[in-house]
């Protein structure tokens, strides 16, 4: 009797020297009696890749340190944070076997005897499908009957999608199964050589959509779902080069205007990526909800977008074209939807009107006649000053007046500092155009000693004002180019900079010939620089009436 208590408060303890240790498999805990060791382990797991695709094969290797060696191990592969074994392995080592987990074949590796070991290798191969997480290696290692290390894991091993070239998306199932938005309106991917291109399909099951993108862009297109038609609080995906210049897909959350905050992938799969002669082109299918900030994939109806630009590095820039849906797509009903011309806000517009004729004309006119019309008519004016200064004066004053109400008329719009280097720009010419007059006032006497110094720092900040102004335009109108297709203001803007260079450089060479007491050209009574500054003027009208044309339209 005393013998059989005695038996009954003794723990059973199972060893498997042959390693068939099936029973293990999921907690790889071994049932020796005593718990696993707490301490750093001596053994280690490694792998020969750190990423792997459907079908591909790693080789894992199980490693003793510091002249160490275990009797027994079981390794398994898992999904992180799970426990459940995937893949199958295969050995070649007589020391190691692949055994069953589960009834299934291969799922794990174990010894087949206690013989003391530093070094095990097997093969893991990834399913052919189903498996798109990222996975770690795990193994118990048995150094005596008592001292074992449980879950000793590997470095992580992340799944890449295997790159599956889409078909190109075509209109004849929008309306029918597919919600589509393009630009231009109904543009067909298949034979347009620019067309900008979404769809959005509902799954037969109701649980997830099937997105299409396509355009034709330098580095990425992006689509996404909002609210209303401003940028902000839009649920967004783009298809966009990495650094190496293989498309990716990404979602992101906008939050105004600025670079979009890139989130987790989540929910998405069936990846499909091709880029060919330019035009991008993605396909996949998410079960993420839509959600615009304020609510989450509510009502189902939103405005669509479209957006496309340069990358750098794998990370988006400043889109250089943007489509905005003219009226909400219900998406759970096929359809398709156009956009309306969009009007560029009048607050905008009469900024930047305000700017060109700042710094194109009042503002250039000014300058050249200060540098150049000095010795026409002198000595003739008004309360005793020259034409040439009252006319300089009056101009710039013009263009100080027409800058302040140009940049009070768009920070009270913008209200933040939105537009990348542009307002930067726009505070500098300000700052100076506020300076310049002040210097003035207190600028000594021409026959004052001192005077050259009011002279060069007069001409400096002139010369400043102008460069600056001019990246001003240059930015300024990028953004109105937004609206536009054609990129065309920005070229008669170049145009016209190398307008007023030949300009400078004419009057600069009659001045000098006048010191020569010469003149590049002779016309009756009229002076040579009155005529080039004439001819200035109404070139620089000529450049401006365009501008002003374009901002208008756009």
């Amino acid at each position: 009797m005393f013998l059989c208590v005695l038996l009954a408060c003794v723990g059973i303890v199972q060893c498997f020297p042959n390693g068939q240790v099936a029973g293990a498999c999921g907690s790889l805990l071994p049932e020796h009696g005593v718990n696993a060791q707490t301490s750093p382990s001596p053994f280690n797991v490694t792998t020969s890749k750190t990423t792997f695709k459907e079908g591909e094969e790693i080789t894992v290797t199980l490693n003793a340190q510091s002249g160490d060696s275990f009797e027994g191990f079981m390794l398994q592969a898992n999904e992180v944070g799970l426990t459940d074994p995937i893949g199958a392995f295969s050995v070649a080592d007589s020391a190691a076997q692949a055994i069953y987990c589960d009834t299934v074949a291969n799922r794990a590796v174990s010894h087949t005897s206690a013989s003391n070991k530093t070094s095990i290798q097997a093969k893991w191969k990834a399913p052919a499908s189903g498996l798109k997480s990222t996975i770690e290696f795990r193994a118990t290692f048995v150094k005596s009957k008592k001292t074992f290390w449980v879950g000793v894991k590997s470095s992580p091993v992340t799944y890449i999608s295997t790159p599956v070239a889409p078909t190109v998306p075509s209109n004849p199932d929008c309306g029918k199964t597919k919600v589509c938005f393009s630009q231009p309106n109904n543009c067909d991917p298949t034979t347009s050589t620019d067309c900008h291109f979404m769809a959005v399909q509902k799954s037969s099951n109701q649980s997830e959509w099937i997105i299409e993108i396509f355009g034709q862009a330098d580095g990425y297109v992006a689509i996404g779902f909002s609210d209303d038609k401003e940028m902000g609080n839009d649920d967004i995906y783009i298809c966009s080069k990495d650094k190496n210049g293989v498309l990716q897909v990404q979602h992101a959350f906008s939050t105004g205007r600025v670079a979009p905050t890139i989130l987790s992938l989540g929910n998405v799969s069936n990846i499909k990526t091709a880029l060919t002669n330019g035009n991008i082109n993605c396909s996949f299918t998410s079960r993420n909800a839509i959600s615009t900030g304020s609510r989450a994939a509510s009502t189902g109806q939103y405005y669509l977008l479209i957006a496309s630009g340069p990358s750098s590095q794998g990370n988006i820039q400043t889109h250089t074209k943007k489509f905005v849906s003219g009226t909400k797509a219900d998406l759970q009903n096929p359809s398709t939807v156009t956009s309306n011309a969009e009007e560029f806000p009048p607050i905008l517009k009469a900024h930047g009107a305000l700017m060109l004729i700042a710094w194109m004309t009042t503002g250039s006119i000014g300058m050249i006649i200060a540098r150049y019309l000095k010795g026409v008519a002198k000595g003739q004016g008004l309360g005793g000053k020259d034409f040439w200064f009252t006319a300089h004066v009056s101009l710039m004053l013009l263009s100080v007046i027409a800058t302040a109400i140009a940049f009070i008329l768009v920070f009270s719009y913008a209200q933040d500092w939105a537009g990348g280097a542009h307002p930067v720009l726009g505070c500098l010419v300000m700052i100076l155009s506020l300076i310049q007059p002040i210097v003035a006032i207190f600028r000594c006497d021409p026959q004052d000693e001192r005077r050259f110094i009011f002279n060069w720092a007069h001409s400096f900040i002139a010369l400043a004002i102008k460069a600056i102004a001019v990246a001003a335009i240059f930015t300024g109108l990028a953004l109105f180019e937004e609206y536009k297709t054609d990129g065309w203001m920005l070229k008669v803007m170049g145009g016209f900079i190398t307008w007023e260079a030949l300009m400078y450089v004419l009057q600069d060479l009659n001045f000098r010939a006048r010191k020569k007491d010469s003149e590049i050209f002779s016309c009756g009574l009229m002076k040579p620089e009155a005529i080039l500054l004439l001819v200035f003027v109404l070139g620089n009208l000529a450049f401006l009436i365009a501008l002003l044309f374009g901002i208008g339209t756009t």
